[in-house]
């Protein structure tokens, strides 16, 4: 059988599994299109919760960073699995007290100001939609390899079965579909690192792997790494930041993004009680914990797959032949995402750091005239069963999981984005006699309009997923993270001081952002090269958001100081969230 028909099978029977939830599942009311009927068990609410939080950049581009960064990406590891534990401890309980459904909802009623929702629902939209780019290129990814179609085509695919299962099921639909995916994806990412940390390094238990001993050479795993990769003019795998200011900066903003992110929060308006909130986000931190744990062993093993792919006899020998080249990396040339230029004509594949000047002498007496081989991150996790050479039905796989990843964050991400549109925009704001049905044809119609903005944005991406969505992050840590705060745990912020708050942070970061990144994220139209030397205080574009929170905390609290203190019933209203008790259910009012 061969490998197209077994990807095939994979997928479509995951397809299959997804569209049959839909149908079973599908919304019959406005509180079951936006929280599921708010009937989950906290075990399938965290399950689901994972799948949610683990998207593509979990799933598909931290691993590719972890290979090709090594230590300095460590940022990522840390920050969402931090900010998660943030979320849990200080942002989910009180909030499924509150029981609205959409953050907005929140923001509108504890600053009691239609300005302040409207605010907030901008940054969510740019938030979400940011963020859902990430989700839509990844899917692009994985389609255009195991389907083998281009990634326009494979995108476009990904969008139709999003669209199918979101629009027709809301929360409720997406809720145990991500139950499914969750499941799909964690067997899909486990199993190869299973194989490959055994074949590397005798032990099957990826994690203990990474700091076991590499087979081949005797020495440790990460020990031979780093002789590798500095062999070939890259820096030591776990070599140290130079910039610690900006790496706590990018961490710190990475975990309060990960807080201030709606269609996380979201789903702990699912369960029944304020109790299952708080048990649900420990059971979620349990289900992300395994794929987080594996993550770091899977990209390194995946570096090392690859050098030793390139160069068979070793790094300081004779590289590969580009006719003997595997049929792995054929495969992934058909799909642009890996690319070889021949500059010196010597038919071989030269894979190294040609920007290093310590290894330019090293290059030049070896025949070398510029590195000749380009990987995409987000291909590796994809591809490191075929290059581990691993049997079809693990290569199958990992293409159910890596679709799973994107598109179960790709669904909450749109119903966060329709909710906030039908909810909070049209009933709240403009339409307040607006029927139930009627919000609910205005959510479908939402979220559809909002999956074709998101494919077109994913076809012309700003970056690779995991950058993409670190941008997100930062949106949503500069502009709803400290207003979520300020709201539960300060009765003196009023309505005036919170909205200009989150201005502030949001224009702030946007405009650092688009300095570097391109205006709207439309290429070349940056003002500045995105290079360390014009960065304002050496603090990455990726890393300005917890700059921005800081901005928003301190606007808000002058402002708030200097007006008047807010009404004694809205006081009230933060004194009955600080303290969580009672059932709290989600309800439209």
């Amino acid at each position: 059988m061969s490998q197209f028909v077994i990807n095939l099978i994979f997928v479509g029977a995951s397809f299959a599994l997804y569209f049959g939830i839909a149908i079973w599942a599908r919304a019959g009311s406005t509180k079951e299109f936006y929280v599921a009927g708010g009937g989950v068990h906290p075990v399938l609410n965290g399950m689901a919760t994972a799948a949610d939080w683990m998207s593509a950049a979990s799933f598909i581009s931290m691993a590719g960073l972890l290979a090709m960064t090594g230590y300095g990406a460590s940022a990522y590891l840390m920050g969402w699995t931090g900010g998660y534990v943030l979320l849990a401890l200080l942002l989910a309980p009180y909030l499924r007290k509150f029981g609205k459904f959409t953050v907005p909802d929140f923001i509108g009623d504890r600053f009691y100001s239609r300005t302040a929702r409207l605010v907030a629902v901008a940054c969510l939209l740019i938030a979400s939609t940011t963020y859902v780019i990430g989700q839509m290129t990844g899917a692009g990814v994985a389609f255009s390899r195991f389907l083998e179609v281009s990634n326009t085509t494979g995108l476009l695919i990904a969008a139709v079965v999003v669209l199918f299962y979101a629009v027709l099921g809301g929360m409720k639909g997406i809720t145990y579909t991500q139950v499914a995916q969750y499941v799909v994806l964690i067997v899909a990412y486990t199993i190869p690192a299973v194989f490959i940390s055994f074949n590397l390094t005798g032990n099957p238990i990826p994690p203990l792997g990474l700091f076991g001993t590499d087979t081949a050479s005797g020495m440790p795993l990460l020990q031979k790494l780093d002789l590798l990769v500095t062999d070939l003019g890259f820096a030591a795998y776990t070599a140290d930041v130079p910039n610690k200011l900006n790496m706590f900066l990018f961490t710190l903003s990475l975990m309060i993004g990960t807080a201030g992110l709606p269609h996380v929060i979201i789903r702990f308006f699912t369960v029944p009680k304020v109790s299952d909130a708080r048990s649900s986000a420990g059971w979620a931190l349990v289900f992300i914990a395994l794929l987080y744990t594996t993550a770091p062993a899977v990209g390194s093993m995946a570096r090392i797959n690859l050098i030793n792919t390139v160069y068979p006899s070793g790094v300081k020998e004779q590289p590969l032949s580009y006719e003997a080249r595997p049929e792995w990396m054929k495969n992934w040339e058909a799909t642009g995402l890996l690319k070889f230029e021949d500059k010196n004509s010597d038919g071989h594949i030269q894979y190294y750091n040609d920007k290093s000047a310590t290894f330019e002498a090293t290059a030049s007496e070896r025949g070398w005239q510029g590195n000749e081989l380009t990987v995409n991150n987000d291909i590796l996790v994809l591809a490191n069963p075929e290059i581990a050479n691993l049997p079809g039905w693990v290569v199958g796989l990992i293409a159910a999981g890596g679709l799973a990843a994107a598109l179960s964050t790709a669904a909450g991400l749109l119903l966060a984005i329709s909710s906030a549109v039908s909810h909070d925009l049209i009933k709240k704001t403009l339409k307040p006699d607006i029927s139930e049905k009627g919000e609910l044809m205005a959510a479908r119609v939402s979220m559809t309009l909002a999956i074709v903005v998101a494919t077109w944005l994913g076809i012309n991406p700003p970056g690779f997923a995991a950058q993409v969505v670190a941008l997100a992050f930062g949106i949503a840590a500069a502009s709803i993270f400290p207003a979520l705060m300020m709201g539960i745990f300060s009765k003196r912020i009023n309505s005036t001081g919170a909205t200009a708050g989150m201005l502030v942070g949001l224009i702030s970061t946007c405009v650092y952002i688009f300095l570097y990144m391109g205006w709207f994220f439309i290429p070349g139209t940056n003002n500045f090269e995105n290079v360390e030397a014009n960065w304002l205080f050496g603090i990455s574009p990726l890393s300005f958001g917890a700059v921005g929170a800081i901005l928003n905390f301190v606007v808000a609290f002058v402002v708030s100081s200097a007006g008047k203190a807010p009404p004694q019933d809205v006081q009230d209203l933060v004194e009955s969230v600080r303290y969580p008790r009672g059932a709290g259910q989600a309800i439209d009012h």
